[in-house]
């Protein structure tokens, strides 16, 4: 069996005593084990750890969408394609990602599992989900790197640091509170989220105030890259890609949505709005920024020009100039700052989670969480320090097309799959009982993605080019149920799950196990049965065993007997 990688201190990797004959136990390097920084980062989040209300929850959750690169994203298709298609685009972007999102926050929410682990169960298989961690962990430090660009710039205007020194500072400065977990990141949401409310309304307070005539003019605004006058549908499709790229966002909304208590008939209305309003609910707001940003940079455009008025700093500048004069460049540098720091310690945790679940299924190794920090914001800089900042549309516009794939066939298992009986209908995450592809959700994502990536490159025509993400999303849509029926469902489970699959809406999913192999308790879904252990395993020792040989899986029809398991029961928490 292979044991877990101890990080960089160098200390050997302790081993527990022998229980069954031959079968070392694990023992987890420090920071893995220490679950008030790791998170539950590879497993079902337990109930005994979910201690916050639906609404604290929800409330770190939108927190992290405090970020500016709304604001660039909506100038930059504004600028592009003119306001009346730049606007239609903004809209059916944010309609395509609410309803993708719906399915997928209640499930994370209702299962306790992240993005990845909902992944698995959702169509794509234990390994087949391994691909969507690249995704996402992409988009992670896509995005970092995007909103550290904005934070340098608004530094640069601040105190005169130069851009590139400013990278390597909006990378260091989330480090503490990234390696600190999710308590952490609640108290930094709720401390900033005063200045953030202000910063975002004042400016528009101030324009209304002083310019009232701005929004019509703006809605006349044909951009600055010769559009047409009126409505394109060219431009709408190729805009309405650009504004796709934040479709993944609902996996940064599902690592927080995680940690959403049970819901129960005394908390169900709290319990569903704050799902709603955290997981696809950002978008609502996203898409105000986009529109809100678009119009903040064409107020500033006469004054600074095209390539400072896409840049967030130099139009909140401009906006609070009539009120605070001399102040309004401090004021406007906090409000950025404060605003990249609540997005950016969000996508180094999420980026994370996702590096975390990739190398433990490829490796076999889980040194702990906090090391994949340094992997993904190591990326981050790098980009940023190649000024991805200037190909911002055409970056975001091919990402997009894989994203909406992924999240598409996730959202059809869901909503399709499960609920006419092509899918279990619980989500079930564990390695002993998956398949390691499942040609319904990763099939239809490759087959989905490769053909709307080849008509992003034009080869398919000039209307497939600019509907490629649409082309993307609606493939996946059809595919994955198309998938799923043709195999008959088959490769959702690789043996029934005697545990805890079919009851597990109705048993005492809070009664704790001891794993045979790291020898600590854990709650009734985190558990398998293993035949190699003779005994119950944890979900994230399963994943980490490299020499049993998936034995589990080839045992006869049936799966092997459950083993009576020690049971101790714990408050739901």
């Amino acid at each position: 069996m292979t044991d877990i990688a101890t990080p960089a201190t160098g200390e050997a990797p302790q081993q527990e005593p022998q229980g069954a004959p031959g079968v070392p136990r694990r023992s987890y390097a420090r920071l893995a084990a220490d679950e008030s920084r790791e998170d539950y980062s590879l497993r079902y989040a337990p109930h005994s750890f979910r201690r916050w209300s639906p609404s604290t929850v929800a409330g770190t959750a939108l927190g992290g969408i405090a970020y500016l690169a709304d604001f660039a994203i909506g100038a930059s298709i504004v600028f592009t394609y003119g306001f009346t298609s730049g606007l239609a685009s903004i809209l059916a972007a944010a309609t395509i990602i609410f309803l993708t999102g719906v399915p997928i926050a209640r499930a994370c929410a209702k299962y306790g599992l992240d993005m990845d682990l909902v992944t698995r169960g959702a169509g794509f298989g234990y390994f087949g989900s391994t691909l969507t961690s690249l995704i996402y962990a992409s988009f992670t430090f896509i995005f970092f790197a995007l909103e550290g660009s904005i934070m340098a710039q608004a530094m640069h205007q601040a105190v005169g640091l130069p851009v590139e020194a400013g990278y390597l500072v909006t990378t260091l400065i989330v480090i503490p509170i990234v390696f600190r977990g999710m308590g952490a990141l609640a108290k930094v949401q709720a401390w900033t989220q005063p200045v953030w409310i202000v910063g975002m309304v004042l400016p528009f307070v101030v324009l209304a105030v002083e310019s009232p005539g701005s929004w019509g003019a703006f809605g006349s605004f044909t951009g600055t890259e010769g559009a047409a006058p009126g409505f394109s549908w060219i431009a709408f499709g190729l805009g309405t890609g650009v504004a796709l790229s934040l479709i993944a966002q609902i996996g940064e909304q599902a690592d927080y949505l995680r940690f959403m208590p049970a819901r129960t008939e005394a908390n169900k209305r709290r319990w569903n709005l704050a799902v709603l309003a955290a997981g696809p609910g950002w978008v609502v707001i996203g898409a105000a920024k986009q529109i809100g940003g678009a119009f903040l940079a064409f107020v500033a455009l006469e004054a600074v020009g095209k390539t400072h008025a896409l840049e967030p700093i130099a139009p909140q500048i401009e906006a609070l100039k009539p009120w605070l004069g001399s102040f309004a460049l401090p004021a406007a540098a906090l409000f950025v700052i404060v605003s990249q720091v609540k997005i950016n310690v969000t996508n180094a945790y999420s980026g994370s989670l996702s590096w975390s679940n990739f190398f433990s299924r490829i490796t076999h190794r889980h040194p702990g969480r906090v090391w994949y920090i340094f992997l993904n914001l190591a990326i981050a800089l790098t980009l940023m320090e190649m000024n991805m900042f200037a190909a911002l549309n055409k970056l975001l516009g091919f990402y997009s097309n894989v994203g909406i794939a992924w999240i598409a066939a996730v959202a059809a298992d869901l909503v399709v799959n499960k609920r006419i009986g092509l899918s279990p209908r619980y989500i079930e995450f564990k390695r002993a009982y998956l398949h390691a592809v499942n040609p319904a959700g990763f099939g239809a994502m490759v087959i989905a993605s490769t053909v709307s990536i080849l008509a992003f490159f034009g080869l398919f025509g000039r209307y497939a080019e600019a509907f490629s993400t649409f082309i993307a999303a609606g493939l996946s849509l059809v595919l994955c149920p198309l998938i799923a029926w043709l195999t008959k469902g088959k490769y959702y489970l690789a043996r029934p799950n005697p545990v805890n699959g079919p009851g597990v809406g109705t048993a005492d999913i809070t009664a704790t196990h001891t794993c045979a192999v790291c020898e600590t308790a854990y709650e009734l879904p985190d558990i398998a049965d293993c035949p190699v252990q003779a005994g119950p395993v944890c979900s994230l020792c399963c994943s980490l065993d490299a020499e049993c040989g998936d034995v589990c899986r080839k045992e006869p029809a049936g799966g092997p007997v459950p083993l009576p398991m020690p049971v101790v029961r714990t408050p739901a928490g």
